[in-house]
């Protein structure tokens, strides 16, 4: 198994999720950031668990969907991978925001 390692700006990113959809309601953005983190277990296990993000096209730089939001991560060795960015499906990714 990999060690996963959380970016900051992904940490960022989680934040402000759970901020957003806690305007509405706590409960849906605390079931929403588990969702995403539980997911996020899985890469641990699987690495190539993944798709390779079509914008980027390439073979390290992977995505798990978890509902509405994408989870872009690094394959960066045999031993760590990165979570580069959670980011919303309706959003444009361009490699600038990486």
């Amino acid at each position: 198994m990999v060690s996963v390692v959380w970016t900051e700006i992904s940490i960022e990113d989680l934040k402000e999720i759970f901020d957003f959809i806690a305007a509405d309601s706590n409960r849906y953005a605390t079931i929403t950031v588990d969702k995403i983190y539980h997911r996020v277990e899985s890469i641990a296990a699987s690495p190539y668990i993944g798709r390779v993000v079509p914008e980027i096209n390439e073979k390290t730089i992977r995505e798990l969907i978890v509902g509405t939001y994408r989870v872009i991560y690094r394959i960066k060795n045999d031993h760590q991978i990165d979570i580069l960015r959670i980011y919303h499906s309706a959003r444009l990714l361009g490699r600038d925001k990486l």
